[in-house]
């Protein structure tokens, strides 16, 4: 598993140097404004894809005594310092737009160069995105979620340049610094997804959908009365669910044990790399509908 992270990841990082190499010469060359913040772009992709390289590496070693719960939030930690670098590259990318149309200065040599660079990123971005998107979902990574993001959001940024470009071949020269400041737009959109699912994770907020997911499959145990206390948190590609379930108070102690865990198995089958950890009570008449409960707190 952690072999196919790292290739993919690897893969990202050759990707970026390439594009982000290639983006830089073109533009120094051109002075496209729209191919120069492309390549700013690519070069904090290139950094986020180190970033992720070395995090998917991290985050699959076991728990140890100095992280009880293994080391899963350093994706989520990767995830969220990539957030901060697409912010550092809007802020440059819109600064230079504006000043390019206040300023007037807004002249480039579009050359078939511009052109190859943008139409070859397109390309490879897609390529990547996948591949990273694949990998991402088969093993519940944010990482490599959050880096399949930055490629894909350089297809759109992408898009909007070679539009700027073949405007500006025909005289309208400030459509590149509009282009710029479209992929700096798209970019702030992408970073606040990105940053507060990140975010959510460190802090160790409930993610609702699961939270939900995991009371449904609660509900289906005919063996368990009632629940409460339901308590479930993310640490990179790994799930945590802690609950106490009230049991017939006539069931031995084996019976009580051996539903526990029958229906931590459930849990564990029903959700990838799940850990689940299970308190079980005797079922009083009077104890009130703690399933309601449950659901009601993942709404607060």
């Amino acid at each position: 598993m952690s072999t196919e992270k790292e290739k993919v990841a690897g893969f990202s990082v050759l990707a970026a140097v390439f594009l982000t190499g290639f983006k830089l010469l073109v533009g120094a060359i051109t002075g496209s404004l729209g191919i120069l913040s492309e390549a700013l772009h690519s070069a904090l992709d290139l950094v986020a894809a180190i970033i992720t390289y070395f995090s998917v590496r991290i985050s699959d070693k076991p728990a140890d005594e100095n992280h009880n719960f293994g080391h899963g939030k350093v994706e989520n930690l990767s995830a969220f310092i990539e957030t901060i670098l697409l912010l550092v590259t809007c802020v440059w990318i819109i600064y230079e737009g504006v000043n390019r149309l206040i300023s007037g200065n807004t002249h480039i040599e579009v050359t078939v160069w511009s052109f190859v660079v943008v139409i070859l990123s397109i390309a490879i971005d897609y390529s990547r995105s996948r591949a990273l998107y694949k990998v991402a979902k088969k093993h519940n990574s944010q990482a490599l979620e959050a880096d399949a993001l930055h490629f894909a959001t350089d297809i759109w940024s992408s898009g909007v340049v070679l539009l700027g470009l073949v405007c500006a071949k025909f005289g309208f020269f400030f459509a590149d610094s509009i282009a710029a400041l479209a992929v700096a737009l798209i970019v702030l959109g992408v970073s606040y997804k990105l940053g507060r699912r990140a975010i959510d994770v460190l802090l160790d907020r409930a993610p609702k959908e699961l939270f939900d997911e995991v009371a449904a499959l609660l509900d289906q145990q005919k063996e368990v009365q009632c629940y409460h206390d339901l308590k479930v948190r993310v640490a990179g590609a790994d799930t945590f669910i802690n609950v106490t379930i009230h049991l017939h108070p006539e069931l031995s102690l084996t019976q009580a044990h051996a539903i526990s865990h029958k229906v931590e198995e459930f849990l564990s089958k029903s959700i990838s790399r799940c850990e689940v950890q299970i308190h079980y009570e005797p079922h009083e008449a009077e104890v009130p509908t703690v399933k309601k409960e449950a659901h009601e707190m993942s709404n607060m």
